[in-house]
C-alpha cells in the first residue's frame, strides 16, 4: 500500500497547516470521500494551494488509483492552458471558495470537504499504474508532463526513509509548493507513508521555521535560498539558532547549497545540512545518509536500488572515479517515470535501454559521492579546449567573503569558443572588484577556469524553487556581447 497508516488510522496529527490540523482518522475519512467522488476518472487536476485540502485531494485520488495532476496556482494563462489541454483532467479538485482562472476552461470543479466521510479504502492499484503527472519547468519549450508510477513513489520514499532513519515519529516541516516533487511527494506523501506528520508553514519565514522546530517538527526541508535567509537571521538571533539546532535533520534540495552556507549553518546551530539530488522524472537519485559524511558540495552516493553511471561525450561510461572527470548522469532503477505524457518523441530521447539521460553533469569520488557541476545545456562551458562545469566556478566565487550569490554562464568567443561569464550579487557593505574575483577563482581552481567577464547585479533571476534562470542571464549576455561588436 502507498499509505499503510490509513488502513488503521491512529489518533495523531497527520497534517498541520497553521492552526488547521487533521488527525489520521479525519484524513482517512476525507480522503476516502474524495476517492469515492473521483472513482473511474481517467485523470484529475488538483489546484495545489498550500492548504490541507490539496493534500487530501491528492491522497484521495491516489487511493482511488486515479492519476493526479498538481497545478501551480501561480502559473500564467498560457502555461495553465497547455497543462489542461495536454493532461485533459476530468475535473479540478480544490479548497472551497477558490475562484479558478478562465484558462482552466469549463472543467468540472470539485470542492474538497475535510469533514466528509467515504466508504472503505479501495484495493491497492498495480505498482506500475500511473500515480502523479508533474509538469517540468518548460525551460526548453512547453512543459512536459512526467508520468510517475506508484512503484517510483513507494520505492523512492522507502529508500529515503532508510537513508535518513525516517520513522512514524518524525514530523516534517516545510513551506515548499505542493505542485513539485520536493514539496508534494517528499514533503507530504513521504511523512504520510511513514505514518508521521506534515507541518506546512505556508509562506516561508525564519520565525515560522524556528517555531515549528520548537513545537513538533523533527525534520526540515528547504531550498538554498531559504537556508540563506535562515543563516542571515540566525546571525542576529541566538533563539533561532538554538531552534534550528533542535532538528533531527535539516535537508536541502532543488539546487546546490553553497559551501559558505553549510559552514555558517553549522557554526550557528551545530547542525550539518544533508543534501540530496533528484529530478521530476527520477524522484531522488542520491542522498547523504543521516549517519554519513556530510560534505559541502556533494549530494551523496546513490540511494538503494538506484544505479548511476557517468557518460562522456561519446556515450562511453566514465570508469575513473577521481572527482575530476566530468560526465553526464544517467540513471536506472524503480524510481524512474513511465513517460512524458503525449510525448513519445521526448520519452524516446530521454529513456534509452532502461536508462534515463538526465542532462546533468557530475564527477564521482572513489567512495561513490556525486558532485553536480551543472547542466549540459547551460552549465558545460567549452573554453580554450577545456570542458568546464559552471557549478565549480560558482562554488569558488561563493567562498569569497564579498559574494552573496553567484551564477556562471558561457558566451560565444571567436578565440576561445566560449568565454566564462560570472554574475555576482555582492554582500551588503562589500565591494569586491571584477579583477579581485577573477584572481580569486584563478587562485582556487586553475587559471583557465577564471571568469573573463563579471557582471554585478542586485539579484539573480530565480524560479519558485530557488533555481537560477540561467537562460535569462545567457540571453542578456548574448545581447550585451552583440552590442559590444
Amino acid at each position: 500500500m502507498l499509505f499503510p497508516a490509513l488502513s488503521d488510522p491512529v489518533d495523531k496529527v497527520a497534517l498541520r497547516f497553521g492552526n488547521r490540523t487533521l488527525k489520521y482518522p479525519q484524513l482517512c475519512d476525507a480522503a476516502t470521500r474524495v476517492a469515492d467522488q473521483v472513482a473511474g476518472a481517467d485523470r484529475v487536476g488538483v489546484w495545489a494551494v498550500p492548504e490541507p485540502e490539496s493534500c487530501v485531494a491528492v491522497i484521495g485520488a491516489l487511493l482511488a488509483a486515479v492519476p493526479v495532476v498538481p497545478i501551480n496556482p501561480k502559473a500564467g494563462e498560457r502555461e495553465l492552458g497547455h497543462i489542461v489541454s495536454d493532461s485533459d483532467p476530468a475535473m479540478i479538485l480544490s479548497a472551497a471558495g477558490v475562484q479558478l482562472p478562465a484558462a482552466l476552461g469549463d472543467r468540472r470543479l470539485l470542492e474538497v470537504d475535510l469533514d466528509g466521510s467515504g466508504s472503505r479504502i479501495p484495493p491497492e492499484a498495480p505498482e506500475e499504474a500511473p500515480a502523479i503527472v508533474i509538469y517540468t519547468s518548460g525551460t526548453t519549450g512547453a512543459p512536459k508532463g512526467a508520468v510517475l508510477p506508484r512503484r517510483a513513489i513507494a520505492s523512492n520514499l522507502d529508500a529515503l526513509a532508510k537513508a535518513w532513519d525516517w520513522t512514524d515519529e518524525d514530523v516534517v516541516a516545510h513551506s515548499l509548493p505542493l505542485f513539485h516533487v520536493h514539496g508534494l511527494i517528499l514533503g507530504v506523501l513521504g511523512p504520510i507513508r511513514r505514518g508521521g506528520g506534515v507541518h506546512h508553514l505556508g509562506r516561508f519565514s525564519s520565525e515560522a521555521a524556528g517555531a515549528a522546530l520548537s513545537d513538533d517538527a523533527t525534520m526540515f526541508f528547504a531550498v538554498p535560498t531559504m537556508y540563506h535567509r535562515l543563516a542571515e537571521d540566525a546571525e542576529g538571533s541566538s533563539e533561532l539558532a538554538e531552534q534550528l539546532g533542535r532538528a533531527r535533520l535539516l535537508v536541502s534540495g532543488s539546487a546546490a547549497l553553497p559551501a559558505a552556507e553549510h559552514s555558517r549553518i553549522e557554526r550557528l546551530t551545530g547542525q550539518r545540512i544533508v543534501e540530496r539530488y533528484g529530478m521530476t522524472e527520477t524522484l531522488m537519485n542520491t542522498a547523504i545518509r543521516a549517519s554519513g559524511d556530510r560534505r559541502p558540495g556533494y549530494v551523496g552516493p546513490s540511494l538503494d536500488g538506484v544505479e548511476i553511471r557517468l557518460l562522456d561525450d561519446d556515450g562511453n561510461v566514465v570508469e575513473v572515479d577521481d572527482d575530476e572527470t566530468v560526465g553526464e548522469i544517467v540513471v536506472r532503477g524503480p524510481n524512474l517515470f513511465l513517460e512524458y505524457l503525449n510525448r513519445p518523441d521526448a520519452t524516446a530521447e530521454a529513456l534509452r535501454d532502461g536508462w534515463f539521460y538526465t542532462g546533468d553533469l557530475a564527477t564521482r569520488t572513489p567512495d561513490g559521492y556525486i558532485r553536480i557541476v551543472g547542466r549540459r545545456a547551460t552549465d558545460l562551458i567549452k573554453s580554450g579546449g577545456f570542458k568546464i562545469g559552471a557549478g565549480e566556478i560558482e562554488g569558488a566565487l561563493l567562498e569569497h567573503p564579498g559574494v552573496q550569490e553567484a551564477a556562471v554562464t558561457g558566451e560565444p568567443d571567436s578565440d576561445m569558443g566560449e568565454r566564462i561569464v560570472a554574475w555576482v550579487v555582492r554582500r551588503p557593505g562589500a565591494s569586491p572588484s571584477e579583477g579581485e574575483l577573477v584572481n580569486h577563482v584563478a587562485s582556487m581552481l586553475t587559471p583557465h577556469k577564471r571568469p573573463r567577464v563579471v557582471h554585478f547585479l542586485d539579484e539573480l533571476p530565480r524560479n519558485e524553487m530557488g533555481k537560477v534562470q540561467k537562460k535569462r542571464l545567457a540571453a542578456r549576455s548574448t545581447a550585451e556581447a552583440a552590442e559590444r561588436t
